[in-house]
């Protein structure tokens, strides 16, 4: 089947892919004076004297925003908001179907950072979390920084730490297989964007100990002043070796790639450069850096991409359903590591030992399991670490 043909003409059937529906009959005069005016007074100034009445008297409680500004749109790029809006509402309808969480777009119409942190404060009274999607680096940064910082509500840039949560979980069950330790390995990550930071920073709070960055540019380094902000503050924590270089330098004795770059960057003979029993975790869209095929024959232990056209797809489909399903079952205030910790955890924990092997480290995007086992991980993690509202 040709996907993409397919989508289009399955767009203009659907015009559409989520809608709203109402929650109350309102087909009698009582019943429309309990659901709407006069009697809605009541729920109106109950929530005037106590603001968290909101979550209790309204749909706040289970509702989510996915915000774009339409600049990093999949593999597409700066499309615009409108442009975006298929994206974003398909991420609505997984939401919807794998976390019973009701999502809906906001494509803002800016690409000013202030003008989208207001627009997004001064709405947040409307939600019980926020999920940011497919905003440019490194604007992405200071967004999702000052919103956890000045919200009481869950801030969670998809594109940056769903990424990071899930591969960590693949990587929890594809060092089992070959029998390493997250303390020991090697890691290189090719691509210094908002997803490469998140996944490094992730991978150091995990326990991975030696992780080198690349940029296309090649191996970042500590005081190259070159670099966007973002990547000099990586830097400090990352290449403790001090490589220089280009990735292929970088990946002479590494024991793990991770790939959030372009497609067929990485060769055959790079990968035989890597230690023994390598993991590659290819995740350029719609191409890999280097097909499974070609890196299996290079001597790959363990492959997983982006696609959904190979095995162990690597996708934030797995996170995002469950990890808001369980913030917003607690009335977490944020969205911390210890709760994205649980989540890879939980996501992990789907493939059982008996099941794991090389083409099956995670779950399917569609195992209800998996979006289960997040939300129960990711609630207790934040009644554990003190950010549930519910549970002081």
């Amino acid at each position: 089947m040709n996907y993409r043909e397919q989508s289009l003409i399955k767009h203009a059937e659907w015009k559409g892919k989520i809608e709203i529906t109402a929650r109350v009959p309102v087909d009698s005069r009582d019943k429309l004076s309990v659901a709407y005016t006069p009697g809605v007074a009541e729920p109106c100034l109950a929530i005037r004297d106590d603001i968290n009445k909101s979550y209790e008297l309204t749909r706040r409680w289970n509702t989510v925003p996915v915000i774009t500004d339409g600049t990093a749109v999949l593999g597409l790029g700066d499309i615009g908001p409108e442009a975006g809006m298929p994206v974003m509402e398909g991420k609505c309808a997984l939401f919807k179907a794998f976390g019973n969480v009701d999502a809906y777009p906001l494509c803002i119409k800016s690409k000013d950072t202030e003008e989208i942190i207001k627009t997004v404060k001064l709405l947040a009274g409307s939600w019980g979390g926020i999920n940011l999607e497919d905003i440019s680096a490194p604007r992405c940064f200071e967004i999702e920084t000052r919103l956890k910082a000045e919200l009481d509500i869950p801030v969670f840039h998809d594109d940056q730490h769903g990424t990071a949560i899930v591969t960590a979980a693949a990587l929890i069950n594809a060092l089992k297989l070959v029998n390493k330790k997250l303390g020991n390995i090697k890691t290189v990550i090719n691509g210094a964007g908002a997803a490469g930071i998140a996944i490094a920073k992730f991978l150091l709070k995990m326990g991975v100990e030696d992780i080198t960055l690349c940029s296309s540019r090649g191996i970042i380094c500590e005081g190259d002043a070159s670099v966007n902000p973002a990547q000099q503050e990586i830097a400090k924590i990352t290449n403790r070796r001090k490589l220089k270089g280009t990735v292929a330098d970088a990946l002479i004795g590494a024991d793990l790639l991770i790939g959030v770059s372009v497609a067929n960057c990485i060769t055959k003979d790079m990968v035989k450069s890597m230690a023994k029993d390598p993991i590659l975790f290819t995740c350029a869209n719609p191409v890999p850096e280097i097909t499974p095929r070609d890196a299996l024959e290079a001597g790959a232990a363990i492959v997983g991409t982006g696609s959904s056209e190979y095995a162990n797809q690597i996708n934030n489909v797995l996170v995002f359903p469950g990890l808001f399903r369980g913030a917003l079952d607690v009335r977490a205030n944020t969205v911390n590591t210890e709760m994205m910790i649980a989540a890879a955890e939980g996501i992990a924990s789907c493939v059982s030992e008996s099941e794991l092997k090389p083409d099956y480290i995670l779950p399917y995007a569609y195992d209800k399991r998996a979006h289960e086992s997040v939300a129960k991980a990711v609630a207790k993690a934040a009644i554990k670490s003190g950010v549930s509202k519910l549970h002081k």
